[in-house]
Order: C-alpha cells, then sequence, then structure tokens
C-alpha cells in the first residue's frame, strides 16, 4: 500500500454523505487510516467540500444539523492541506492537456503529480478522461 495519498472532494464526501459507494469509501479510508497511509488534498478541497454541504441544506437534501455534523467530520479527518506554488501550472497544463470544461479537478491530479503519489477521486468523469494516460489515478467506485 501507497505510504501517501490524495483524494479529492467527491471521495471524501462520500464518506460523510449516502452516496453510491459510500459502503467502499468508508472501507478504503479505514484501511488508509489503519495503515498510516499519510492523506493529502489542496486547499481546494475546504471550499469546495464545504459549498457542496451548504448546497444540500439548501435545497433541502440535508438539514443544517446534517450538514454540520458533516462538516465536523471532514474537518476532524487530519487530511493534511497543502498548496505548493507549482501545482497552479500543472492544473492548468493538465486542464489543457485532458481539455476538461473547468480546472479545478486538475489542481487535485497536479498535487498527487507534485507529491509522486496516486490520486483516489470518487468522480468517474474525471476518471475516464485521464485513466488512459494517468494511471496513478485510482477511481473508487465499481
Amino acid at each position: 500500500m501507497d505510504s501517501r495519498i490524495c483524494i479529492d472532494a467527491s471521495l471524501a464526501l462520500k464518506l460523510v454523505l449516502s452516496e453510491p459507494d459510500s459502503d467502499q469509501a468508508q472501507v478504503e479510508w479505514q484501511n488508509w487510516v489503519s495503515s498510516g497511509v499519510a492523506i493529502a488534498a489542496p486547499y481546494l478541497f475546504i471550499y469546495e467540500t464545504s459549498s457542496v454541504l451548504r448546497n444540500r441544506v439548501y435545497r433541502k437534501e440535508l438539514t443544517p444539523g446534517e450538514a454540520d455534523e458533516a462538516f465536523g467530520i471532514l474537518r476532524g479527518l487530519g487530511i493534511s492541506y497543502l498548496h505548493p506554488p507549482a501545482i497552479r501550472q500543472f492544473a492548468w497544463e493538465l486542464a489543457r492537456r485532458f481539455n476538461r470544461p473547468t480546472a479545478y479537478d486538475c489542481f487535485y491530479l497536479a498535487l498527487a503529480q507534485h507529491q509522486g503519489c496516486p490520486l483516489w477521486t470518487g468522480d468517474k468523469r474525471l476518471y475516464n478522461a485521464v485513466k488512459k494516460e494517468l494511471g496513478w489515478v485510482q477511481f473508487l467506485g465499481r
């Protein structure tokens, strides 16, 4: 097992929301934690997960209390938030290379590339867009 990984918001949200593959996310998370894997994400992760939770409350898919609980769990996961200056350029280049409509997912790719570790994602579209060229991107789903 890798000693460090990057994760994206789509994977982490499966830990705190009832979504497809949430059970698998829980199993993987426990394996990583029990194995001492260092888990990292770019600072974007904080904004993205917070925004999703607020949006779910706004759309009445979560109660404010449920969102507060999920927010607290995410804050306590022990993720290292990193933003080396080089990832901005890496993210831009990856967005161009893979013709991504937005660049924010590429920040996760760029951080993993910079750290030399796998990126775990729950985002099937992202995975499908890069899997042939970026073998270090791992998809949580089945």
